[in-house]
């Protein structure tokens, strides 16, 4: 499974970067307006510390002005991946974008019917949204499944299914159970990964007994 960060402040990115286990990006509208910074400028910032897929939504709701938008977004870097929502423009964008060769994340997706829609249109990646779908009484885990059995059953769908939306470990780890090929993930969460209280238990008691042996490595 590939781990993107869902995330559009820098000094997190670099971070996890640094750490190897990043393997790309992805940005919103509401996560930019976090920063508090230019989409262009931290986009173009963004790739240059990750070498994988950093997606970029466009703002726009209209076909034509999605493509604009998309123009100015694809020039930043080749690892731009331009997000459009899971609407009829957005899908038609999909289409005509993928077909330029450009690769494109279906996002606000929250029915296998959508997802099954974005893979006609050429997605590379489709984002189910699971904890929304948590927060109005619905298992959004059982959408992850879905899409995953329905992509399966034909082998030339090539939509990579990206769970987002990830609130927890546990999301991330059901995800990977059932096959999703990518997860995006918020910082805080992607922490919470390392953390065991036997890991914590054990180290401390390696470093008692080191400690107590007089030794050093250097």
């Amino acid at each position: 499974m590939k781990f993107f960060v869902d995330t559009a402040e820098i000094n997190e990115i670099r971070e996890l970067a640094e750490t190897g286990l990043l393997d790309g990006v992805t940005t919103n509208p509401s996560l930019i307006a976090k920063s508090g910074r230019k989409i262009l400028d931290v986009i173009a910032e963004i790739c240059e510390v990750v070498d994988g897929p950093v997606s970029a939504e466009v703002a726009a709701t209209e076909y034509k002005q999605m493509l604009k938008e998309a123009k100015v977004l694809r020039k930043i870097a080749k690892n731009v991946v331009i997000k459009v929502p899971l609407t009829p423009d957005g899908l038609r964008a999909c289409h005509t974008l993928s077909q330029d060769g450009v690769m494109v994340n279906v996002t606000l997706c929250f029915s296998a019917a959508q997802a099954l829609l974005a893979a006609k249109a050429g997605a590379t990646f489709i984002s189910p949204f699971i904890g929304r779908l948590d927060d109005i009484g619905q298992n959004g885990m059982d959408l992850i499944a879905d899409i995953v059995q329905i992509y399966a059953n034909y082998p030339n769908i090539k939509t990579e299914v990206l769970a987002a939306s990830i609130r927890n470990p546990i999301h991330l780890i059901e995800a990977a159970k059932m096959g999703a090929d990518v997860a995006t993930i918020p910082p805080g969460v992607i922490k919470q990964l390392y953390n065991h209280p036997l890991t914590d238990k054990g180290l401390a008691a390696f470093m008692k007994d080191w400690a107590a042996t007089g030794q050093s490595i250097v």
